[in-house]
């Protein structure tokens, strides 16, 4: 199948073709976790969970877990709980940005309001806990707990840094790390440690997950700029509207012979949609989309290199490919 005519979703669904079944567990899991006997609370703390979503940190830890000795049995309350942890950031993004729409259906701050959403983030995290307490093996919430408190340090960072013309490259890798590639590499390593892996094999995993979620991220602010907005689901360069300084911006404030006007346009806090155009093409002309790609390809090279060693076996091709897929893929 030729990779540029298929969705992220339709190719993820093929790449994980094996552990649809598992998927289909993990899925039936998070409903039942949040089945309550209040049917406003379960209404609510299920809303994005039925809008779908590509639940990639969950198929990591099963990836992970197929790397070790695997049993389902071990896996399912981590592989439940990187969801909810996901979710929760996911619902409390939607209050700071607010945002109206989320995989095309109404957030749940649209729907409810922001204190409702607030707590239902809180919520979701709480139930993660819970399964997290589960394990007995102390670096599972150890990595977790470590993790999470790094995520809200990246989400502080981006807010922070909102419209901040003078962020380095060294700033941004900072937030991209702590907002999208901790959790990523949590996920590969942890489902291969609660499959009792040795230290070798969850902490290549775990170097893999971290270079796969950079190269993510920024294949994500890449495309930000020069996606179609159906592809996207949201309108192009929604990070410039709010002032979000990604790595293709930051080369342009760095090397576009019209940097004096990007940083004009970038400071504006009512951009219209030809501003927004404007800043786009001077960031596509001075190279910064070629630079971009150039950064994320290496963090491809370096995320295939970790898994050098691992035992050859399915969930390893399956590894590979989704490293190969994420370097080529349009949205």
């Amino acid at each position: 199948m030729n990779y540029r005519q298929v969705s992220f979703q339709e190719k993820m669904l093929e790449l994980f073709e094996e552990i649809k079944d598992e998927m289909a567990i993990v899925e039936r899991e998070l409903q039942a976790t949040l089945q309550t006997p209040d049917p406003f609370l379960t209404e609510t703390s299920t809303h994005l969970l039925k809008a779908g979503g590509k639940r990639l940190r969950p198929a990591f830890s099963l990836l992970g877990g197929k790397c070790a000795n695997f049993h389902l049995e071990r896996v399912l309350p981590l592989a439940v709980a990187l969801e909810l942890i996901h979710m929760a950031t996911l619902v409390h993004d939607d209050v700071v940005d607010a945002a109206m729409t989320r995989r095309g259906v109404p957030t749940i701050k649209a729907r409810w309001g922001n204190r409702i959403s607030t707590h239902i983030g809180d919520y979701l995290f709480a139930q993660s806990l819970i399964l997290i307490a589960s394990y007995d093996e102390p670096l599972i919430p150890r990595v977790l707990a470590n993790t999470s408190v790094k995520m809200c340090e990246g989400e502080i960072q981006q807010i922070s840094g909102s419209f901040d013309t003078e962020q380095t490259v060294k700033d941004y890798f900072y937030r991209i790390n702590r907002k999208t590639a901790l959790l990523i590499a949590a996920s590969c390593q942890l489902g291969a440690v609660a499959c009792g892996a040795p230290k070798e094999i969850h902490f290549a995993l775990r170097r893999y997950g971290h270079n796969i979620g950079m190269a993510f991220q920024i294949t994500d602010d890449i495309l930000d700029l020069v996606a179609e907005q159906r592809q996207l689901g949201k309108p192009v360069g929604s990070d410039l509207r709010q002032g979000i300084i990604t790595l293709p911006v930051i080369y342009a404030l760095e090397h576009s012979p019209r940097r004096e006007r990007l940083r004009t346009l970038i400071l504006s806090r009512d951009k219209n949609e030809e501003q927004i155009q404007e800043a786009i093409t001077i960031i596509q002309h001075c190279g910064g989309i070629k630079y971009s790609i150039e950064i994320a390809e290496k963090y491809i090279w370096k995320a295939k290199g970790a898994l050098r060693n691992l035992t050859s076996r399915p969930a390893k091709k399956i590894l590979e490919a989704i490293a190969d897929f994420i370097s080529i893929r349009k949205f």
